[in-house]
């Protein structure tokens, strides 16, 4: 028990292992979380609809091919970015964050 303490009392460690808890679900399972836009083609016409994608769609996870047959493309809205980035450095990073002030205060009162 003493072993997992000293781990999580390592700021780059719980980033690093919070970065993974959050990164695994979000780019291996079809989570719909991101705004994004799908460009359907019927024929002569491109027609551009938003919808909430998932991280999972772009590595080639989450969706079948007989989904994809009047789908031209999809994308991510650049607000998505900031949300990927956020839920992916902005959480670990916070906490991480939160490991070392403990660790500084920590050492003030020794």
């Amino acid at each position: 028990m003493e072993k997992v303490k000293s781990y999580l009392r390592r700021p780059m460690f719980v980033f690093v292992v919070l970065f993974f808890v959050i990164a695994i679900p979000l780019c291996t399972l079809p989570i719909n979380l991101f705004p994004g836009e799908i460009v359907f083609k019927s024929g002569l016409m491109t027609v551009p609809e938003q919808a909430p994608l998932s991280l999972a769609y772009f590595i080639g996870l989450g969706y079948d091919e007989a989904d994809m047959v009047h789908i031209e493309s999809f994308r991510l809205l650049p607000q998505s970015y900031f949300l990927a980035f956020f839920f992916l450095f902005g959480f670990p990073g916070l906490a991480a964050y939160r490991v070392h002030l403990a660790n500084e205060k920590r050492r003030r009162m020794n």
